[in-house]
């Protein structure tokens, strides 16, 4: 296994979205791969999962070492925005005209939160299985990852989760439980 993982705030994360910039200084080789991101609810931290043929082979039954970042720099709000179309010499902006024929903005009734779905479907497991599993939201469904060779563990955990209507989807790289939302 040649992967590793990346921790840092959920902070972080909600900043690169909004379009402030950060810096990680570190040494992330040119080959790697994205194979996986996790969001632990309760601590707010982001996990990513990375695989590079330049990371030391670890042995199946281990945990995923964690690959450090050396430094974080602050949070840097750029002092004036970029316009997103350069302006040409000589070429005047057409304005832009409204369509009669869209609709207004109609407020959507609010939904409840997916994290609460993923919180609850992680209740339904003992705290020892939840240290093994990962949950995250996708489409309409909650993936469940292990996030380290199961053995025994996994006929209890593979029993919850079809008590809860999921299944056992088989990958190449990496397999997951995947359980519907009701």
């Amino acid at each position: 296994m040649k992967m590793r993982t990346i921790k840092f705030p959920a902070e972080r994360l909600v900043d690169f979205m909004q379009g402030k910039t950060c810096v990680f200084a570190s040494s992330i080789p040119s080959d790697t791969e994205l194979l996986d991101v996790k969001m632990d609810l309760l601590s707010r931290q982001v996990t990513l999962i990375i695989r590079s043929n330049n990371f030391e082979d670890i042995a199946e039954g281990l945990p995923i070492p964690e690959f450090s970042l050396t430094t974080i720099t602050e949070v840097i709000v750029p002092s004036s925005p970029k316009p997103v179309n350069p302006v040409q010499r000589g070429v005047e902006p057409k304005p832009v005209s409204a369509s009669p024929q869209s609709a207004p903005l109609i407020p959507q009734p609010p939904q409840p939160s997916l994290s609460r779905y993923a919180a609850k479907m992680e209740n339904e497991f003992s705290p020892d299985q939840r240290k093994l599993l990962s949950f995250t939201i996708k489409e309409d469904c909650v993936i469940v990852k292990p996030v380290m060779f199961l053995k025994a563990e996994w006929e209890d955990i593979n029993e919850t989760v079809r008590s809860l209507g999921g299944r056992w989807i088989k990958g190449d790289i990496i397999s997951y439980w995947e359980i519907p939302l009701q």
